[in-house]
């Protein structure tokens, strides 16, 4: 692996450790939703292994976001593009308050959804 491509894994199994804290998920738990062990998530986490192209559908679903998500949001630590969107901004935001709260969040937003259909 190159330089470049360590950082870029690093920085990408960062992002999914982020995201699975997020959603109060443990390693062991996004391990048996993708059919891997939870050493191989804290390899993917680490950087110290390439989380394989086939799986990013997956992971994706995993953590709730479009694959672009996990794809741009490593090239855009990189380019640093002008402000994040909005919603990104309030994910953000929510990943700082305790989890209790979180929690309190993730129900509203689930019944809002479901509301809508979604």
């Amino acid at each position: 692996m190159t330089p470049d491509e360590k950082e870029y894994f690093k920085e990408l199994g960062a992002r999914v450790a982020q995201l699975r804290k997020a959603h109060n998920l443990t390693q062991v738990q996004l391990g048996v939703m993708l059919d891997i062990s939870q050493q191989m998530v804290a390899s993917y986490e680490v950087g110290r292994r390439r989380i394989p192209v086939s799986m990013l559908p997956a992971l994706a679903r995993a953590l709730a976001v479009p694959v672009d998500a996990l794809l741009e949001q490593t090239a855009k630590a990189r380019i640093k593009r002008g402000p994040a969107p909005q919603l990104a901004q309030h994910i953000e935001r929510i990943s700082q308050i305790p989890k209790t709260k979180q929690r309190l969040v993730i129900k509203m937003l689930d019944t809002v959804l479901a509301q809508v259909g979604h």
